[in-house]
């Protein structure tokens, strides 16, 4: 429980023969909240959430490493899937369960427990926290695989049980379907008002976000069950996002805290480079976006070119691209979810059939077109004659590697989905370096604290996965 209690030790003088009995307030600073508001408790959520996604920390987020995007300068280990000497894996855990979930699950407990709070505006902040819930689990599960969910953040239960994978999931879905029929965009039934970082209270648009988030959830498990996936996503379909204004995102300020992560990690060291894996697709597609990914190269023989460090070795920061004056934007913000991967999920839910609005074709292009234009600032004649060249063009054949492809050059700043989506999809095929201490992860092994503070369920969860390693994989990761 995140309570806020505030302890005055203050003197007690002898001066004065008028104090002879204390009064009971006398030790409390009346000038000071003994208790956080649920609404910054839902603030302080959604920053953590966004920031744990976004960052540029390989200590917490090394995803741009395992997706070939960057390549290290001084210290490789991290590209060679070195997870536990700097136990990355605990730190990424603990932020969405101590720092995401466990404010939101407070902040739940406060808004019911407000008797002053309106029926209609207590439903519509609930089911707010609760898509939020949704989104948090899905990237614990798409990162550990079974993970301790139904007995989570107990304190009367020090040592949680683990959940099925795919169970959450299924439990996910129905709490996302609830939480969408809560929502009531009625003028009368306010939200989350100006506390809410993504969306300013509006409930029209926890809708659109809720409903996409279920689209996303559905897409995910289509390999491993298509009966639920195809409800899901038919469900969902209609009342997405229909343009980059609606992304979930957060709009970071210009002045630490509260600039984007990326700012502050670049700023700081220069300890990234492009991967000249990435770089040389991207070379090789003319891709707009190079140049708003990435600046080129400063010194030696590659000076004033876009050439990509060696994958997985150390490598000198001035003589390869590096990530571009945008990144290191303080304002730039930390997006959740985008129009720009709806338009590619809904080109895939064609491409499986399922009945949703409009052609393959048309949403495919819009997905490629909103990242050109909207998310990166390039222009409309830029997208159209990317979309002529003949690799970029749909093959409705072997659509995963069309869409693998894409998905991963257009999440470049979305590292966890951009990983997720990487497994589901196996596009590109992509090669661990020579240096490499194990396959490319597949998924994140358990945190060293639960080996040693909840040994027995741990060893459960381990072997119901097929081992506590990088190579076993999440249920809907099916070839």
């Amino acid at each position: 429980m995140k309570k806020t209690l505030i302890y005055s030790i203050v003197g007690l003088f002898m001066a004065s023969s008028c104090v002879n009995d204390l009064d009971e307030d006398f030790n409390i600073d009346s000038k000071k909240a003994t208790a956080v508001p649920a609404v910054t408790l839902v603030s302080n959520a959604q920053f953590n959430l966004s920031n744990i996604i976004t960052t540029a920390d390989y200590n917490s987020n090394p995803f741009r490493y395992y997706l070939q995007h960057w390549a290290a300068v001084q210290y490789p280990d991290e590209s060679q899937y070195n997870i536990n000497t700097r136990e990355i894996n605990k730190l990424f855990w603990d932020i969405l369960y101590r720092d995401v979930l466990s404010d939101l699950r407070e902040a739940k407990r406060t808004i019911d427990a407000d008797i002053f709070l309106a029926a209609p505006q207590r439903a519509n902040q609930l089911a707010a926290i609760e898509v939020l819930e949704v989104y948090a689990w899905s990237v614990l599960v798409n990162t550990f695989g079974n993970i301790p969910y139904t007995q989570a953040m107990d304190f009367s239960n020090v040592q949680a049980g683990y959940d099925d994978d795919g169970d959450i999931y299924r439990n996910l879905i129905a709490r996302l379907d609830a939480a969408i029929v809560s929502l009531n965009k009625n003028k009368d039934a306010a939200g989350l008002g100006t506390a809410d970082l993504y969306y300013s209270g509006s409930v029209e648009s926890w809708i659109k976000f809720a409903n996409s988030l279920k689209l996303r959830l559905g897409i995910t498990i289509a390999d491993a069950d298509v009966a639920t996936a195809k409800k899901v996503v038919e469900e969902a379909a209609g009342h997405v996002f229909s343009a980059s204004t609606d992304d979930a995102k957060l709009i970071y300020t210009a002045n630490t805290p509260t600039a984007n992560p990326i700012y502050d990690a670049l700023r700081q060291r220069n300890d990234n480079v492009s991967a000249n894996t990435f770089v040389d697709v991207l070379n090789g597609l003319a891709d707009p976006r190079l140049d708003e990914y990435f600046r080129p190269a400063t010194a030696g023989p590659n000076a004033g070119k876009y050439v990509g460090g060696i994958y997985g070795a150390s490598n000198v920061y001035s003589r390869f691209a590096q990530p571009s004056a945008l990144l290191r934007n303080p304002k730039l913000p930390g997006v959740l979810l985008s129009y720009t991967e709806i338009e590619f999920l809904l080109a895939e839910a064609r491409l499986r059939n399922f009945v949703v609005p409009g052609t393959a074709a048309e949403h495919y292009k819009a997905a490629i077109t909103s990242s050109i234009v909207d998310d990166w600032g390039g222009s409309a004649a830029e997208a159209d004659a990317y979309l002529l060249r003949p690799e970029v063009i749909l093959d409705a054949v072997n659509w995963k590697k069309s869409i693998g492809m894409q998905k991963w050059i257009a999440l470049y700043n979305q590292p966890v989905e951009g990983w997720k989506e990487w497994r589901r999809l196996d596009y590109p095929v992509l090669e661990k370096p020579e240096q490499a201490q194990s396959e490319i992860p597949l998924r994140f092994p358990y945190p060293f604290s639960e080996q040693n503070l909840n040994n027995a369920n741990y060893k459960v969860a381990a072997d119901a996965m097929g081992g506590d390693v990088v190579t076993s994989k999440i249920f809907w990761d099916v070839k």
